[in-house]
């Protein structure tokens, strides 16, 4: 964004909200009081809950992209959710669980039973349960696959997730694939793992990471689903730029949807891809 922001002639201000409930509406109250701001670019994991706030922003003239997280009660689909809303640019979350659920049966495959443990990034948030949902109706219908324990890792770090996988190893200390909603956690997880002797669990995530990667191509991460938050920062920059240059909207747009192989990164594709991001 920051990029195409400077090609464009545009300032980026940058709110945090640390995915605390509550605090990205409490910054759109701010930005609309401040009359300071032509646009928001909001990735939110308040979802619904911001929609009113966004609304007074559009009411008071400012055009808004949403990027990353749905704003809206459809979870299988990009496309914008409030009339007035200049773009979406996200994979949709359903979809998202629907490529977990593909690799995770790949990582399967061959064996008699295979145990699973889920790692929600936030348990409960729109965009998480929409992941777990697409997840659990591809693997629905292959009996010899097991949750046998889902637990949540946040994404601000390997602390909280090595923690998790620490606490679900007590109860549950032989299991195959580890599947999370972000690479973030897979990185706690593999610590984890690691200190209990256990590095031939089959690790499963989302994002397309430096070191999912890197993982991936030396056999110590099984697969990911792509995620390419550099291309989805400049779509969101420019559909912002076109709103207020231009008066016009850009719709949904899923910069997933044209990657190699739906998306789904494993050690005979991993070539095909490249890490936007550090992990």
């Amino acid at each position: 964004m920051q990029e195409e922001a400077k090609k464009a002639g545009i300032k980026i201000t940058e709110f945090d909200a640390k995915f605390e409930p509550g605090k990205s509406v409490k910054q759109i109250q701010d930005v609309v009081a401040s009359k300071k701001y032509k646009g928001i670019i909001i990735a939110t994991s308040d979802g619904p809950g911001a929609i009113p706030a966004l609304q007074k922003a559009m009411d008071a003239g400012i055009k808004v992209v949403i990027l990353n997280q749905v704003v809206g009660e459809k979870l299988d689909t990009a496309d914008p959710q409030v009339p007035g809303f200049s773009a979406s640019v996200l994979a949709p979350p359903k979809g998202t669980g629907e490529r977990l659920g593909k690799l995770a049966l790949k990582a399967c495959d061959g064996l008699e039973e295979c145990k699973v443990v889920y790692m929600y990034g936030l348990k409960g948030t729109p965009f998480d349960t929409a992941v777990r949902d697409g997840f659990d109706s591809t693997i629905t219908g292959n009996s010899k696959i097991k949750v046998v324990a889902d637990t949540e890792g946040g994404f601000l770090g390997t602390a909280e997730p090595r923690k998790a996988v620490q606490d679900v190893l007590q109860s549950n200390p032989n299991f195959d694939v580890f599947v999370a909603a972000g690479d973030q956690q897979v990185r706690g997880a593999q610590l984890a793992l690691g200190d209990a002797g256990k590095p031939a669990v089959k690790t499963i995530g989302v994002g397309a990471s430096e070191p999912a990667l890197k993982g991936i191509s030396e056999g110590t991460w099984f697969g990911d689903v792509a995620g390419v938050p550099a291309d989805e920062g400049r779509a969101a920059l420019n559909a912002m730029v076109k709103a207020i240059k231009e008066n016009k909207d850009s719709g949904g747009i899923d910069v997933v949807d044209d990657l190699p192989d739906g998306g789904l990164i494993t050690k005979e594709n991993v070539a095909k891809f490249t890490a936007q991001w550090a992990g």
